[in-house]
């Protein structure tokens, strides 16, 4: 059984930092695009950052650009989003996730070409 399973969300001041770990178990995603997409009250859930399987492109919204940045320990399996300088409107449920086929040339942004999703934690950035 694939499980994704996020942590290290939390309440944070304006300007504060996390770092976002998302643990695989069950598969090997090593070959996998992965992305984090983030859901605020209301909205609808986008992508802030997804990293190609092979890790030599990466992509980053235009929110979180120079702020967040996204890598993978292949070792222990572990996706992280590294969020610094964090405003308000980062506040969302962060999920991960991994791409649906392996090996896909490019970054996955598109939600539905995700198949395998965290359960979400939740980031809350005080003002």
């Amino acid at each position: 059984q694939v499980q994704l399973v996020e942590s290290g969300g939390g309440l944070v001041q304006a300007g504060g930092s996390l770092t976002l770990s998302c643990a695989a178990s069950g598969r090997t995603f090593s070959t996998y695009a992965l992305g984090w997409f983030r859901q605020a009250p209301g909205k609808e859930r986008e992508c802030v950052a997804a990293r190609s399987w092979s890790g030599d492109m990466t992509y980053f919204a235009d929110s979180v650009k120079g702020r967040f940045t996204i890598s993978r320990d292949n070792a222990k399996n572990t996706l992280y989003l590294q969020m610094n300088n964090l405003k308000p409107e980062d506040t969302a449920v962060y999920y991960c996730a991994a791409d649906s086929v392996p090996l896909r040339i490019g970054i996955v942004t598109k939600l539905n070409d995700y198949s395998f999703w965290g359960q979400g934690t939740q980031v809350t950035v005080s003002s």
